[in-house]
């Protein structure tokens, strides 16, 4: 592998903030980065080396990227896999791997992978249309999720009871019993081509309710040892039977019954590992770089308590991006700001992060809570 040596060459699909923050890293690998994204007014846009403007999901257009570069990596899942499997077999490394992409694109594969491989998950049944929704068995209330194309909260319904059907899905989507949850966590796991795997500590996380985004999160956890080591042996397990090259986030409720039910999979940098950029000894975009590189895996424990919020536009305002409040809150100590880059902002569209560091568990949400209150994207 040419990577540190100035001669590896690069390709991200997808120059989203995910994209952004794993070039921030890259730098510092001497590595020569491109990026494919069809808005031109991306996040990427001014950091990689070279920027195309096009389709992920177009053939040509993914595979002709693809040969300009000797390692392919995403940042977004929604790619055209046909173009990769094809750029694999003419030896350039594709990695998380086509198969793993293909497998994760489908939530109804996914569930199948799970039950195939001893996964624990939420009771499941895949139907094909409206007729199949009607007739398929469950007790309302229960969740009804698009097998494919869903992500940040979008395709993604909750059928209360009989009058809710009428707004359901009507593509080919799974529905699965509603989790009487207590907490949802994450693990984000890291493997690399010689088979080293490594996790990252559990993180705790609160949903915006509304758009059913992480808002909140919180590391490291203070769940049980043995709810931890449980949720980090299952993070392992799974990226090891699918084999996975490069980084893996594995996100799970835990019920009230103490038991740990995985719910989905992002074979990409997470937004629930964005507060390892400060809190952890490797940040997840450096041990996505590792892993891809087939280098040693880092270290990931934490160095501090660390609060992550997601800075969202707020309702009412679409438009050029201000930023009200910023000021106040870099006056507080421990507190780091990550703006994306988006000259526009819209209700409820990502904008940036926030990390807050304190050796003090509870200083550290207390000032999470400031921020929130603070900070708005306004225009």
């Amino acid at each position: 592998m040419k990577a540190f040596y100035g001669d590896l060459k690069l390709g991200i699909l997808g120059g989203g903030q995910l994209g952004r923050m794993l070039i921030q890293q890259a730098i510092n690998y001497n590595v020569t980065v491109k990026v494919l994204d069809p808005d031109r007014e991306a996040p990427c846009r001014k950091l990689c080396d070279e920027f195309t403007v096009g389709s992920l999901g177009d053939y040509e257009t993914v595979y002709k990227f693809g040969k300009k570069v000797d390692l392919l990596t995403i940042e977004i899942e929604k790619v055209n896999v046909d173009a990769l499997e094809q750029l694999e077999k003419e030896g350039v490394l594709v990695y998380p791997q086509p198969r793993v992409i293909r497998l994760i694109q489908d939530k109804g594969l996914q569930k199948h992978f799970f039950k195939e491989n001893d996964i624990p998950t939420a009771d499941f049944k895949l139907i094909s249309n409206l007729k199949d929704l009607k007739q398929n068995g469950f007790e309302y209330p229960y969740m009804q999720k698009l097998r494919r194309d869903g992500y940040d909260g979008r395709g993604v319904y909750k059928v209360v009871d009989e009058t809710y059907l009428p707004s359901a899905f009507t593509e080919p989507s799974l529905i699965e019993r509603l989790v009487d949850f207590e907490k949802e966590i994450s693990v984000i796991v890291a493997r690399n081509e010689n088979g080293e795997v490594s996790t990252f500590p559990l993180v705790e996380m609160e949903f915006n309710p509304q758009v059913n985004l992480v808002e909140f999160l919180i590391s490291p956890s203070t769940l049980s040892f043995e709810i931890q080591q449980e949720a980090e042996r299952l993070a392992k397990k799974i990226a090891d039977d699918l084999k996975i090259v490069g980084l893996l986030a594995v996100e799970m409720f835990l019920t009230k019954d103490g038991e740990i039910l995985v719910n989905e999979l992002a074979p990409r940098p997470h937004n629930s590992g964005h507060q390892s950029i400060e809190g952890n000894v490797v940040s997840q975009f450096e041990q996505h770089l590792r892993a891809i590189f087939n280098q040693p895996l880092g270290d990931t424990t934490c160095l501090s308590n660390a609060v992550m919020i997601n800075v969202l536009g707020e309702e009412g305002y679409e438009g050029p991006a201000v930023y009200q409040g910023i000021e106040k809150i870099l006056k507080c100590p421990g507190i780091y700001v990550h703006l994306y880059g988006k000259a526009l902002t819209k209700p409820f569209r990502k904008m940036g992060h926030v990390t807050i560091v304190d050796n003090d568990r509870e200083k550290a949400i207390e000032k999470a809570r400031f921020v929130q209150n603070t900070l708005k994207v306004i225009s």
